[in-house]
């Protein structure tokens, strides 16, 4: 299993991205190109050297999850002569503390993150086995003196991209390839789905499950098996831009399909179906990490991000929030009840998540589930600590049981 879960997490910052891509494994000292933010000013701790390694769950030119982290790993590389990096891609989770003990045995690592849910355990039992090592764990929740937590969750932006595509979609059906049915994922298809359905409320968003994180050959099975059913908006959490090219083929063949972004820039796969998108911006983070490391201020946290730490991105690619194509049907497109612009209440609603101590969240209620049962109260805003295990999803969504 990988990625997210977490239960408690606190707040770390941020930076911006920019595109690039990387095969195989290996480490890199100041030659990778990384995104847009200067490095920082010298922090004058003479002849100090760090390594960190990184353990990827997917390959790093999977153009998703673990993509992110490997620009975001090569913009610290960048931005610090006093760093070397180096990683290793596709590891699983049987394999996790093997290449933990290689990581610091052989490459004599100060600094391990590990980048995946599912490798909580064996990070957990490696701070234990190496003192002397620092850990950082990305999407779980458990600490040690030597291990923290750190995560960015996008779920505002899929409520973003869920009323982007209550503007667009005639057929009012969004069909979701979900990778596995684990809280996160289930509080994203909710929160795109409360999007979708305040532009239409008619709106019904469709899940498909793959049970796996990278498998672009069932995603796209999925992907046009929903599209038979007559769905014309596509949303995944599958770590490919498969779908994306499979709504690109749809749209070019005269089927307007519509699709978003999946933690990396997807647009140049879909430049006619992309229409925005939840973009990682892990730089910064990562650059905090490691600056607090270098100065000997590491501690211990559990910490989460959103749109207001600038690591959460709404975006078809990185400095684009709206496919440009798209922009003036959404300007003429109105919410309903009002002579506000979908597009102005998308932007509106994007800037709100931008403050500190945010105006809305879309897990506000009253919000029902799909037995019809009132799970958020009238004007109830719910915890984050709550939707961290959320097990429930909201009214219009359509999933299949998993035991």
């Amino acid at each position: 299993m990988k990625k997210f879960f977490n239960l408690f997490f606190v707040v770390l910052i941020v930076f911006s991205l920019t595109l690039a891509s990387c095969t195989g494994n290996g480490s890199t000292k100041k030659d990778g190109t990384g995104p847009g933010e200067p490095a920082v000013e010298e922090l004058g701790v003479k002849g100090k050297k760090i390594k960190a390694g990184f353990i990827y769950v997917g390959p790093v030119n999977d153009f998703g999850w673990t993509h992110a982290h490997d620009q975001g790993r090569k913009f610290v590389d960048e931005a610090f002569d006093w760093l070397e990096t180096t990683y290793v891609e596709q590891v699983s989770e049987a394999d996790c503390p093997r290449e933990i003990d290689r990581l610091v045995n052989e490459e004599k690592c100060d600094v391990i993150f590990t980048t995946s849910f599912g490798f909580m355990e064996s990070t957990f039992e490696a701070a234990e086995k190496y003192p002397n090592v620092i850990f950082e764990h990305c999407s779980g929740y458990k600490t040690r003196d030597n291990m923290g937590a750190y995560f960015t969750d996008v779920y505002q932006i899929f409520y973003l991209n869920g009323l982007i595509a209550g503007a667009l979609s005639e057929s009012g059906k969004a069909g979701y390839i979900g990778a596995q049915p684990i809280p996160e994922i289930k509080r994203h298809i909710s929160a795109f789905t409360i999007g979708f359905t305040e532009v239409n409320p008619e709106a019904t968003t469709t899940v498909k499950w793959l049970m796996n994180w990278y498998d672009p050959a069932k995603s796209r099975e999925a992907s046009e098996s929903l599209v038979a059913e007559g769905c014309d908006v596509l949303i995944f959490s599958e770590d490919s831009p498969t779908v994306v090219e499979v709504a690109e083929e749809h749209t070019n063949k005269g089927n307007q399909t519509y699709t978003f972004s999946h933690y990396s820039s997807m647009k140049h796969y879909g430049p006619g179906s992309c229409a925005s998108g939840h973009l990682f911006d892990w730089g910064k983070m990562y650059q905090d990490i490691l600056t607090d490391v270098y100065t000997d201020e590491w501690v211990s946290e559990n910490m989460l991000w959103l749109v207001d730490r600038g690591t959460a991105i709404l975006g078809a690619e990185y400095g684009q929030p709206i496919n440009e194509i798209f922009v003036e049907e959404l300007k003429n497109k109105k919410m309903p009840n009002s002579d506000e612009s979908v597009y102005d209440f998308v932007m509106k609603r994007y800037e709100q998540f931008k403050e500190p101590n945010i105006a809305f969240d879309p897990f506000t209620g009253p919000l029902y589930d799909t037995d019809g049962e009132l799970r958020i109260e009238d004007g109830v805003r719910e915890s984050y600590s709550n939707l961290s295990v959320i097990d429930w999803f909201v009214k219009g969504v359509n999933a299949p049981k998993i035991d």
